[in-house]
């Protein structure tokens, strides 16, 4: 087996290598560039699905909490009374939701313990190679 030498100075070479890797890194950035744009375009599109279908989903909901006044008035109930009672229902629901929901959001809870406990373990353990 007969290896070939490249007639090309060592200079030369690590220019070529040094050109052909930016080239590819361009490449792969342009590739993530466009990857990202579709993917931006797709969540878009499923954003817009979403909204339309939280807009049905309310319009829906309206429907059938005027069916139940409708259904309480019939038992006897006054409609006003009935109206009443349905309101209180629903905004006593949706207090503990945003309640529940504002505590899931506060800063304590969005702190990633998990991976700083992990990161803790990796530079102790770094430190201990170190020495």
């Amino acid at each position: 087996m007969s290896v070939q030498q490249d007639p090309r100075p060592l200079g030369t070479l690590v220019t070529d290598l040094v050109n052909q890797m930016a080239e590819l890194i361009r490449t792969e950035a342009r590739l993530l560039r466009a990857e990202v744009q579709e993917k931006m375009s797709k969540a878009g599109t499923g954003l817009m699905e979403v909204a339309a279908g939280a807009v049905m989903l309310l319009a829906a909901l309206l429907v059938l909490l005027q069916a139940l006044v409708v259904a309480l008035a019939n038992l006897g109930l006054g409609a006003g009374w009935a109206s009443l009672l349905v309101g209180l229902v629903v905004a006593v629901i949706g207090y503990m939701l945003v309640r529940r929901g504002t505590a899931n959001m506060s800063p304590s809870e969005l702190v990633p313990e998990k991976t700083l406990a992990q990161v803790s373990r990796d530079m102790d353990v770094a430190k201990e190679q170190v020495r």
